[in-house]
């Protein structure tokens, strides 16, 4: 069975619909009743005076059994989805033995919908806002809130096991129920989530008693003044994974202490910037056993200064020896760095972005770490600093610079030196962002050929349309060569200097494109036309201050119902151009966006947001957004 293009489904849970279905025969556990003379019970067989009657099996009954036994080692999401297309019974057996639930999208299916197809669910991931909200182009109070879908997973699911929310609004009362519900509740993962405080967190750890897992990740934690470290059981804890590096207020330190020793199974530890190096060694004897550490401040703390600079840190990373993810350093102390020598020759991942260091501080570090496949690090490093992880990280398949300063005209201190030293030297590389603020064509061709196993590349050049710096020709044939040999790639963020052809080359050769993000490029609403009509895979677009318009965006009418999202902000679109999108799919969920709530109503929007939706238009939006519903 093919699935209807018409009909939008989830694209976090890859959920289908099939029109034809009956609600009834949804999720029905067992044999399918039918009239088919196929599903006879019983066969009577004559033969030499003999009668023998013998019951066979409803064949419906042992196909759902077979399926539902094989289906069980089928993990993939994409992999399950294609099979709960082929028809109705491993439709039914499919659902019935998914235990993981990905939401992509909060609103693209209801949660009433969710919980009655998926009935055995131990795992749900759920995001909320686009990607671009991190960037502080989405108003705050948009939406995606959690309650909805606590409050049905409480009734659905009792046994519910773990939950990681990514860009989503959580309350203190969310946290609560959640708490109350789910009684063998082990898991919490929340990322770039914002709404709730200590004491939200204080109900979770004191009554989710198997609690295994708190990863909290550029989540925003309000400070209620709760001490919520000490709400821990005071029993030894199931703990595997404390994650907190991002929430800014104090923290009860001999509370931690006291956690951390009766956590024997602790593996994963990330700490927030109160906590001092001296403290840091304190944990680290109490738990040697440590794979992940996020090292705090990794400076010294007021009043302890003699104390603490007496301890042997070299001695307590030493005694680590699983250690093999460092991060932190978020006020690092550059004295201390000798510290975690013992350790790099067996880290395979390393967070700098934190740290302001240079290239000389950074080389003692990095010639020891061979072993290393992911880094992240500040561009305060230089193209030197590049090169010396170029010269040693043979294994690097993840890469990330982050600016100091990302201001427009700041002097950048990575160029395209870097980026060729890092294409030369590490030619296993999978995944790259890289900002700086300039570029040339030469180094991101040299890098397409170099590695050309590359599934992510994300080049921010930050000035706006900025061309290639020793040339002066645009960066189209830069961004052609990684899609013509990159023939992997998945992600693409592409920016500086472009015309339409660097969009023709995109939407020629990036077939497997998946994610793609734009800022300030382009010509005209062809550029754009070329991507839509070319890139089939095409799942999420992100577009701000580029030129695209009304006639760029008609052209992508045959494949929206196949995306999970659009964004375009500060684009040339009009509200006519909006309305024609929401009238020809009307199963389309078209938002458009306000810069502020004062602004009149005219004919140009500040931002639109479309998705694909099971459930239609959302009914909790906030004053600064406008849903267009035809014949309303």
């Amino acid at each position: 069975m093919v699935e209807d293009p018409s009909i939008p489904s989830s694209s976090s849970s890859q959920m289908s619909e099939d029109d034809d279905r009956s609600p009834s025969l949804d999720l029905i556990d067992g044999p399918i009743p039918s009239t088919k003379s196929r599903n006879c019970s019983g066969v009577s067989v004559s033969g030499g005076g003999t009668s023998v009657e013998y019951t066979v099996p409803y064949p419906d009954q042992v196909l759902e059994n077979v399926l539902e036994n094989v289906l069980c080692f089928l993990t993939s999401r994409r992999d399950r989805s294609a099979a709960s297309l082929v028809c109705k019974s491993w439709y039914r057996a499919e659902a019935l033995t998914r235990s993981e639930l990905f939401i992509g999208n909060c609103y693209a299916v209801s949660p009433r919908r969710a919980t009655a197809r998926f009935t055995r669910v131990l795992a749900v991931t759920i995001k909320g806002k686009p990607r671009f909200a991190d960037f502080n182009l989405m108003p705050a109070n948009w939406g995606a809130h959690l309650a909805p879908w606590v409050s049905s997973m409480a009734k659905a699911y009792p046994w519910l096991e773990k939950l990681c929310l990514k860009r989503m609004s959580v309350t203190d009362d969310d946290l609560a129920l959640l708490a109350e519900s789910f009684a063998g509740f082990k898991e919490l993962v929340l990322v770039c989530c914002d709404g709730f405080g200590t004491s939200g967190l204080a109900v979770v750890v004191s009554k989710c008693r198997q609690l295994r897992v708190l990863d909290l990740t550029e989540t925003e934690v309000m400070d209620d003044e709760v001490d919520w470290i000490c709400c821990f059981p005071e029993s030894q804890t199931f703990l595997e994974s404390l994650m907190f590096d991002c929430v800014e207020c104090h923290i009860n330190f001999e509370a931690l202490e006291k956690l951390v020793a009766r956590s024997p199974s602790l593996k994963k530890l990330r700490l927030n910037r109160h906590v001092s190096i001296g403290q840091l060694y304190r944990l680290m004897v109490r738990a040697p056993q440590l794979t992940h550490l996020g090292t705090g401040s990794f400076n010294l703390s007021e009043g302890m200064a003699q104390g603490d600079q007496e301890l042997d840190y070299v001695s307590a990373f030493a005694a680590c020896k699983s250690l093999v993810c460092l991060s932190g350093f978020r006020e690092i102390l550059l004295d201390y760095i000798p510290a975690i020598f013992p350790v790099c020759s067996n880290l395979t991942s390393l967070n700098l972005s934190y740290a302001n260091i240079t290239a000389e501080q950074l080389k003692p570090v990095i010639s020891q770490c061979h072993k290393l496949q992911s880094f992240w690090v500040l561009d305060s490093i230089c193209d030197e600093g590049l090169k010396a992880v170029a010269a040693t990280c043979k294994e690097l398949h993840e890469l990330r610079v982050f600016p100091v300063n990302a201001q427009e005209d700041a002097e950048g201190p990575v160029s395209e030196v870097g980026l060729e030293a890092i294409s030369e030297g590490c030619r296993k590389l999978r995944s790259i962002l890289y900002f700086c603020q300039r570029m040339t064509n030469a180094a991101v061709i040299a890098m397409s050929k170099n590695c050309s196993e590359l599934v992510v590349f994300r080049l921010c050049i930050m000035g706006r349309r900025r061309p290639d710096h020793v040339t002066g020709e645009p960066m189209d044939e830069g961004f052609g060569a990684i899609v013509m040999n990159c023939k992997k790639l998945t992600r693409l963020a592409v920016s500086g200097l472009l015309t339409d052809r660097a969009f023709s080359y995109i939407g020629k050769y990036g077939k497997l494109v998946r994610t793609l993000s734009v800022a300030f490029a382009g010509d005209s609403d062809l550029g754009l036309k070329y991507v839509l009509e070319g890139c089939h895979k095409l799942q999420k677009l992100e577009i701000r201050d580029s030129p695209f318009g009304d006639t760029a965006l008609c052209s992508g009418l045959h494949h929206y119902y196949n995306m999970r999202f659009l964004w375009m902000s500060s684009c040339s679109l009009t509200r006519q151009g909006c309305w024609a999108i929401a009238r020809e799919l009307p199963r389309l969920v078209v938002e458009v966006m306000k810069s502020n709530e004062g602004e009149e109503e005219g004919d140009n929007f500040d931002t639109l947001y479309m998705y694909r939706s099971l459930e239609g238009p959302r009914d909790d939006i906030p004053q600064f957004v406008e849903i267009l519903r035809p014949g309303i």
